[in-house]
């Protein structure tokens, strides 16, 4: 048996029901539903619904354990899920042995993070306890947070620090560890090489851009921000030294007409890679990240082997490129294997300032999601879990 039974006996109690005598384990059957908000089908707002009959998650492996949400977030990547964006490599990553006799999703929960309280554990996991609070980045091929409880690998787990509640928490994990996995993973920015270096951060004041601000500032880099106006006392406050409004004229222009930078990252995508490779200072190391990729979208469209080669010649094509004009173009997906130990990337995020939008209850989720897909994001969209209750 690879767990310490799916339901124990705090699980019961923090539910509300009567807990077993001492020394008993609780049938896994005592607990089979939970409240929770899917989607059946792929689509616009109207396909989320909400069910209090969702399968109860179940520890299926020793490295694993179940968290009572108590905050949970949303991210621009689950406005794409929810439009099914991806579902062709998620797919192949949730089921690669195609072991399920049926092949749908659905219903599918969305909501990558997390912040709440270890309610069980799998016999293998001797750092967390029940009662432990955690918070946690679920990857995306897994059932999301926008439920009771999930169930999370160990790996993806730290403990939440005790100067953030829960919902300030919630705000951090994915877009922490995103913007972390970017610069440093894949940027190979740190702490000892980043003094005196000018970095661009495009699409400052959305989620990933809030915390890159803050990590390289703190890393010594001069930092120049690309927000709205109505957002640059946000981005100043959070340690920006320039920021340039991209509605107060061309941004190529404007940005143009400052010095070089040693590092770009850009949350936007779109036409800027087009010309934001020439503010980089030539055959000096510097570097550019985007986060908007083809990888999944190709796969969408064209299947999983004519995606990938075709993702493989765009890329190829395109780093070459780069390459040959003096800087370094690099790509960032969730797929990358760096990104996928998240325990320790966490640790890092404590001693950022998270940023939040606003804050909804459980029962408002549709319209939460109708908030981030409005745009202009100030941070981060919160669900207080919890607060149902």
């Amino acid at each position: 048996m690879l767990c310490r039974g799916v339901v124990g006996w705090r699980a019961l109690r923090w539910a509300g029901e009567r807990a077993p005598a001492r020394g008993l384990r609780a049938s896994p059957w005592a607990r089979s539903a939970m409240p929770s908000w899917v989607i059946d089908r792929y689509g616009s707002n109207e396909v989320l619904r909400f069910t209090r009959e969702m399968v109860f998650p179940i520890i299926h492996f020793p490295n694993e354990v179940i968290i009572r949400v108590h905050a949970a977030s949303l991210n621009p990547i689950d406005l794409s899920m929810r439009r099914g964006y991806g579902a062709t490599a998620l797919n192949m990553k949730r089921d690669p042995l195609k072991l399920r006799t049926e092949e749908t999703e659905f219903p599918l929960t969305l909501g990558r993070d997390v912040s709440g309280v270890i309610m069980e554990c799998g016999l293998s996991v001797s750092y967390f306890k029940p009662g432990d609070e955690v918070w946690a980045a679920i990857p995306p091929w897994k059932q999301g947070t926008l439920s009771e409880f999930v169930v999370a690998n160990g790996n993806e787990v730290s403990f939440k620090p005790k100067c953030l509640s829960h919902v300030e928490a919630a705000a951090l994990p994915y877009v922490g560890l995103t913007a972390w996995s970017a610069l440093n993973q894949v940027g190979g920015l740190n702490q000892s090489n980043c003094s005196g270096k000018r970095v661009l951060i495009l699409g400052a004041s959305g989620g990933v851009g809030t915390f890159a601000v803050q990590l390289v500032k703190a890393w010594g880099a001069h930092v120049t921000a690309v927000c709205s106006h109505d957002a640059s006392t946000l981005v100043k406050k959070l340690g920006a030294d320039d920021v340039i409004d991209y509605k107060s004229g061309n941004l190529e222009e404007q940005l143009k007409m400052l010095p070089l930078f040693d590092f770009i990252l850009d949350n936007v995508g779109g036409s800027t890679e087009k010309w934001a490779l020439d503010l980089l200072k030539k055959w000096s190391g510097a570097t550019y990240v985007t986060l908007v990729t083809p990888f999944l979208i190709n796969m969408d469209k064209l299947g999983v082997a004519d995606g990938m080669l075709q993702s493989g010649v765009t890329v190829g094509s395109k780093t070459l490129k780069s390459c040959l004009g003096g800087c370094d173009l690099r790509w960032f997906t969730f797929f990358l294997p760096v990104y996928v130990t998240t325990a320790s990337g966490l640790c890092i995020l404590a001693c950022i300032q998270p940023v939040i939008d606003e804050v909804f209850s459980f029962s408002e989720v549709p319209k939460a999601f109708l908030k981030l897909e409005g745009g202009h994001a100030r941070g981060k969209t919160v669900i207080n879990v919890i607060s149902r209750q």
